[in-house]
């Protein structure tokens, strides 16, 4: 019997998985809300612009539009250019050459005005997106960034079958340990006495705030998770128990050591020479330390050994036992790395805002586990990416910022989160139900 040739590959096929793979589903999605944003979510006034008159122009209001007749064709050339930045709105300025050009609508999103002078000049603000700006863009990216962070560590803990209600807790108490850290740092450097107030100015090196502010808050982070981990382990109880309880007491705490006060005096070699080292405009190093948390949560999950047991586990926690895998060691590593993340978020939001708040990571577990699960990790375990978290991590940081560019009440926040967590679990369970199993 003539063996039967092998088929080619279906043309197409590569692009065929990455249209059905989660994180261009989610990347289509980002840009389909940005696109919505811009759209509908307004404008408002930016940049200002003045152009002068010259004495010989006759302001004039006709029919309730002020006209403006000049003669000079420089300043004609400067309104003109001045009238294609300045956006669309309503005409309440027109221009009219002496030389019988077109007249020159000067339109924006605020009404354009003439002011006496002298000299007497026309005012007109450049009207910008409320979602698709520098300023805003910058935000929201720097926002997800702190999500994004812990949502890595998240995903590893979903995979592994587990959950962690606590990340924002150890987020609030790394923060406040990390700033306490800084504080006495700065004091000791300064050569300050206990109780004063430290300020930012001068003080402790770069490489000694770094070391310290990061170092703290992840070691902080990571005694956390292990802590967590342990006991899960050890007791053999749901983790929905014990991080619910670990959230309660570590909250405590912080509230605690803080007093309901704020803590500053951090030194400016870490709040601005590192958080904060400017890039033109931009503030790129929490963006930077985002990237390379999700390229070190990517090949851990599916380059190394520790990234298949995680898997393993998580799809079959009884199989993976009696493949000899170590099951509560892992689980106790991936608590640990989870809070560790979560700490390192800590120190990025103390050294970008050069503080700490006492309420700091209070509902950020929502958050983080909604990007988790909206980027794909499987709550029954077994499934997820860590490129899909930080995907859903800018998609959760999305939705918040455009209820503040729609101004819609942030009251419903909490209410589109928790919404959206069920979606993704519906989608989940549907897409697994229909998928054929073997596949």
């Amino acid at each position: 019997m003539t063996p039967t040739p092998p088929s080619p590959p279906a043309r197409g096929g590569f692009f065929k998985r990455l249209a059905s793979a989660q994180e261009s589903g989610l990347i289509l999605v980002i840009a389909l809300m940005a696109l919505a944003l811009t759209v509908f979510g307004g404008s408002k006034p930016g940049s200002v612009q003045r152009v002068e008159l010259p004495a010989a122009a006759v302001v004039s209001v006709e029919e309730g539009v002020t006209v403006v007749r000049v003669s000079d064709a420089a300043t004609v050339d400067r309104l003109r250019e001045a009238a294609s930045d300045a956006g669309s709105g309503p005409s309440n300025v027109r221009v009219v050459s002496g030389e019988g050009a077109a007249p020159i609508n000067l339109l924006s999103a605020r009404n354009p005005r003439v002011l006496d002078g002298p000299p007497r000049t026309i005012l007109l603000a450049r009207s910008e997106s409320k979602f698709l700006n520098t300023e805003n863009l910058i935000l929201l990216a720097t926002q997800a960034s702190f999500i994004a962070v812990m949502a890595v560590g998240m995903t590893a803990v979903i995979v592994l079958g587990g959950i962690d209600l606590s990340v924002g807790s150890i987020y609030g108490l790394a923060a406040v340990v990390g700033a306490f850290a800084l504080n006495n740092v700065q004091r000791v450097s300064l050569g300050m006495e206990p109780g004063s107030m430290v300020p930012s100015e001068g003080g402790a090196s770069g490489l000694v705030a770094i070391l310290v502010g990061v170092g703290v808050c992840t070691l902080v982070g990571a005694a956390c998770g292990a802590f967590s981990g342990s006991l899960i382990v050890g007791l053999r109880v749901h983790p929905f128990i014990i991080t619910l309880g670990m959230m309660a007491v570590l909250s405590g705490i912080v509230f605690v050591l803080t007093k309901g006060q704020s803590i500053t005096g951090f030194p400016e070699s870490f709040t601005k020479g590192f958080m904060k080292l400017p890039a033109g405009n931009v503030y790129p190093m929490p963006l930077i330390i985002m990237v390379l948390t999700m390229l070190a949560g990517m090949f851990v999950l599916s380059r190394t050994v520790i990234g298949r047991r995680i898997f393993a586990i998580g799809g079959n926690e009884t199989a993976a036992y009696y493949a000899g895998i170590p099951v509560g060691r892992v689980k106790i590593i991936v608590y640990t790395v989870c809070g560790a993340l979560a700490g390192l978020s800590a120190a990025m939001y103390i050294g970008y805002y050069g503080a700490a708040a006492p309420g700091a990571g209070q509902g950020y577990e929502l958050s983080v586990i909604a990007a988790a699960v909206i980027g794909g990790a499987s709550l029954s375990g077994g499934k997820g990416s860590a490129f899909g978290a930080v995907l859903g991590a800018l998609l959760v940081q999305m939705i918040a910022n455009g209820m503040l560019v729609l101004e819609i009440d942030q009251s419903y926040t909490q209410i589109v989160m928790g919404a959206a967590i069920v979606l993704a679990v519906v989608l989940d369970q549907a897409k697994s139900r229909l998928t054929p199993k073997g596949r």
